[in-house]
């Protein structure tokens, strides 16, 4: 059975339509019409292996906030839906990810609960017309949206676009291993017996 999912959003300040296959090949087609954000989207499907096609319309006149935040909510509740039962899931997954001079942490917990913690800094604000504080806005939308555990910890790095390539690609290997499955793996991965 495919673990896909697609996720159509309308609001009145974003219409986002959200395709992925947890299975795929990190096969991207993103257009966000913001230049920088569609570059981290593409590295993220690429490095997690999941096929994402996304097509979002915002109020980008106003600024790039409400089309990246309700990109993260689209990708969060997808990521939710195409994980199903989560029977036979690895779960967790985490990688401390270089990027030239950066260092990043990045850990993923599918615990159907959510939390995000997010102990990175950026010495710009911008990364030429993308504010830097979006990072965290996107993650914590998916985060929240697809009831995960993600932790982003910042080791060491100068450069903000370095920074934030570390944490899409960081992110994108510890869902790799976290949504993938484990053949050792009868049922749900909790001794609770859900997740």
């Amino acid at each position: 059975m495919p673990r896909s999912a697609s996720i159509h959003r309308q609001t009145a300040e974003t219409t986002i339509d959200l395709s992925l296959n947890l299975d795929g090949t990190g096969q991207a087609q993103i257009n966000t019409g913001v230049g920088f954000f569609d570059h981290m989207l593409t590295l993220l499907a690429k490095h997690s292996l999941i096929d994402l096609t996304i097509d979002a319309k915002g109020d980008l006149h106003v600024d790039h906030h409400h089309t990246v935040e309700d990109t993260g909510i689209c990708f969060g509740k997808a990521l939710a839906e195409a994980l199903g039962d989560k029977k036979g899931l690895t779960r967790y997954g985490s990688i401390a990810l270089p990027m030239e001079e950066t260092l990043v942490t990045a850990a993923v917990d599918l615990s159907g609960r959510m939390a995000f913690v997010f102990r990175v800094d950026f010495p710009t604000e911008k990364i030429g017309e993308f504010d830097s504080q979006l990072v965290s806005v996107f993650w914590e939308a998916v985060a929240a949206n697809a009831l995960m555990n993600l932790h982003l910890v910042l080791q060491h790095g100068q450069n903000s676009h370095h920074i934030s390539e570390a944490c899409f690609k960081g992110t994108a290997r510890a869902l790799r291993q976290a949504v993938a499955i484990d053949p050792r793996q009868a049922g749900v991965p909790s001794s609770k017996g859900t997740l």
